[in-house]
């Protein structure tokens, strides 16, 4: 694709790159054959090619207006596009650039300013969530039912093991994670524990910085980058052999750090480092022996719904499959793996008529094997099919704990 970027963007870092990005595209419209908005709407405007489109108009000095901004905030980022695509466009990196110095030139209005200000506080903040997640949770009962299904119920932790291995692995606990699911992580250290690997939390490291650096607050989204890997780099030091990622969502975000903080002069080469030590639980599980992991007799399917981030972002289309199936787990089929389920980070909550529509469509494709359990592998995916799902929604790990 031809471009002319403005000056003001053309020398810049941020303008290189979309131009670089942009200029990967040839128009071919595979993208929006695999585009969930598409889809539904079958707007040019609302899937990959005219969204770019529209990005490269603002990029080369067009008028940009609230209209072009609906339909990029309509985006889910879920990087469908880009496993599709054959020139290897990457359209996410694009997305977010672009939004970003969008929201620069044209101030959002008064509400969605305060609504994407109140996220970019209260999720990253994993004190402040746990506090009001548990507000909500204790007057559940009596909350109106669109209300009442978007609150989690309260969950125990099992506890962790006790025992320690010379194998040792990092894990991130995160934001929302700990006081919606306690039991992920804490399951994912027992199975790990079975196959003579220690798992440990930094209790430093927080937000792995995605919820502010998707919703345009670049730099608030780089420090939480920056503190996490502080966090982390005495593990690293003493031989720490990965950082698990049991949330596919902060996964996507931990193994871009290398690409975001490549021009931080203190934290380029620990950044690299941290995100060539990133990895998927799935992934660092396919290569172990799993044999100590086999399930005894299950009761029934179970339907994996393989979150965008896995799939798309970490390419790992597939592995958490092969790991379920190895431990002796009847997996259900399913449909349309590749559409996103609508939660999208806090895209349920920006945008909740779109989200609503690909979640029914999502439960519909899960459960066209009458699974009796559904399992993921990312905390929001997991807490938007339970909003609805008729059945018990879980992270996948839970499958092997027992």
């Amino acid at each position: 694709m031809q471009t002319n970027l403005v000056q003001h963007f053309a020398n810049t870092p941020e303008g290189q790159e979309a131009e670089e990005i942009l200029r990967a595209c040839v128009h071919c419209g595979f993208c929006t054959a695999t585009c969930p908005t598409y889809q539904e709407l079958n707007d040019e405007r609302d899937g990959p090619r005219g969204r770019i489109y529209l990005m490269k108009m603002f990029l080369e000095g067009g008028e940009v207006t609230e209209k072009t901004r609906e339909h990029l905030d309509r985006c889910l980022t879920c990087r469908s596009c880009e496993t599709t695509c054959p020139s290897g466009v990457k359209y996410g990196r694009l997305v977010d650039i672009s939004r970003g110095l969008i929201d620069k030139e044209l101030p959002r209005k008064p509400r969605e300013k305060w609504l994407r200000w109140a996220l970019t506080r209260l999720l990253p903040d994993r004190r402040l969530f746990g506090l009001m997640l548990r507000v909500g949770q204790a007057f559940r009962p009596v909350l109106p039912e669109k209300l009442r299904t978007k609150v989690p119920p309260r969950r125990q932790a099992s506890p962790w093991p006790a025992s320690s291995h010379s194998r040792v692995v990092l894990a991130l606990a995160g934001c929302v994670q700990p006081s919606a699911a306690p039991n992920t992580n804490a399951a994912a250290a027992r199975v790990l524990d079975k196959l003579g690997i220690t798992m440990v939390e930094a209790p430093e490291a927080g937000c792995c910085g995605a919820v502010n650096y998707h919703l345009s607050e670049h730099e608030r989204g780089l420090e939480q980058m920056r503190r996490n890997i502080d966090a982390w780099w005495p593990a690293i030091e003493a031989g720490a052999e990965a950082i698990i990622m049991t949330a596919s969502g902060c996964g996507a975000m931990v193994q871009d750090y290398g690409h975001l903080l490549r021009d931080d002069p203190v934290y380029a080469n620990k950044a690299r480092k941290v995100s060539e030590l990133c990895t998927d639980l799935g992934a660092f599980l396919l290569k172990e022996d799993l044999e100590p992991l086999k399930a005894s007799a299950q009761a029934g399917k179970v339907a994996f719904h393989c979150p965008c981030t896995l799939q798309h972002a970490m390419k790992q289309n597939g592995v958490v499959e092969q790991v379920l199936t190895k431990a002796g787990i009847d997996l259900a089929a399913t449909k349309d793996k590749h559409l996103c389920c609508g939660s999208a980070g806090t895209y349920s909550i920006t945008q909740p008529e779109m989200s609503q529509k690909l979640l029914d469509n999502k439960l519909k494709a899960l459960t066209v094997d009458n699974p009796v359990r559904i399992v993921t592998a990312n905390i929001g995916c997991q807490l938007h099919l339970e909003s609805k799902a008729d059945v018990p929604v879980n992270h996948w790990i839970e499958l092997l704990d027992r």
